[in-house]
Parts: C-alpha cells; sequence; structure tokens
C-alpha cells in the first residue's frame, strides 16, 4: 500500500482522541484530529480525508449538522463517513442514516478494534 489511507477524527473528548490517533496511526493511516464540527467541515475540504469518524455530540456544530452540511457540498458529499456516538437511541441512528451517514457505532458498543474493522471495511482494504 504506497499511499496511506487518510482519517479525519472528529472528537472533543480529548482522552478518547489521543487513544483512537495513536491505534489508528499504528494501523498506517495517516491521521488528522480535529475537536469540533465547526474545524471538521474546513478540515474535510483542506485534508480529503478517505473517511472521517465523526463524533455527534459536540460544542458549535453537531456530527449531524457535519454530516448534513459534508453530504450536501460537492466536494466532501462522497466521503466515506463513520458516526461514532454516545447516541444508541434508534432515532438517532435513523437521524444519521437519513441524513447519508455511512456506519453508525455507539461507543459503549465497540472496543477499538471492531471500529478499525469498519474503517477496513468502508475503505476496501484487507487485511
Amino acid at each position: 500500500m504506497s499511499s496511506q489511507h487518510k482519517i479525519l477524527l472528529v472528537e472533543d473528548d480529548e482522552a478518547l482522541a489521543q487513544m483512537y490517533m495513536m491505534r489508528l496511526q499504528a494501523e498506517g493511516f495517516n491521521v488528522e484530529h480535529v475537536a469540533n464540527g465547526e474545524d471538521a467541515l474546513s478540515a474535510a475540504v483542506k485534508y480529503r480525508p478517505d473517511l472521517i469518524l465523526l463524533d455527534a455530540m459536540m460544542p458549535k456544530i453537531s456530527g449531524f449538522d457535519v454530516l448534513d452540511i459534508l453530504r450536501n457540498t460537492p466536494e466532501t458529499a462522497n466521503m466515506r463517513i463513520i458516526m461514532l456516538t454516545a447516541l444508541s437511541q434508534p432515532k438517532d441512528k435513523e437521524r444519521a442514516e437519513n441524513l447519508g451517514v455511512d456506519d453508525y457505532l455507539v461507543k459503549s458498543q465497540v472496543v477499538i478494534a471492531d471500529v478499525i474493522e469498519r474503517i477496513r471495511y468502508h475503505l476496501g482494504i484487507s487485511k
């Protein structure tokens, strides 16, 4: 694999973000981290990630709004987006799916290995 896949991690919990970044980098991904929705929008256009790992509850702009804006912006409309959130209600998942999310993972129900597996799946990377 010559070119590294780029992942944009959008997470406002610094400790969790550090853990994910270290693991993703160890798996060979090129990772950028931003802590809020506003920065996520500009980073998506500037950094042009292959996949965005998006938290739902964040300061300024929520993950749902970020997802909605990204899907309605030509340059980012086709980016793969996995929502990684504490929200476990079916209505939240349904809302994300209606907005065009590629995957919806609930933090309390997955371990980091599961997340890596879903990222690989969506990027078409075989182990």
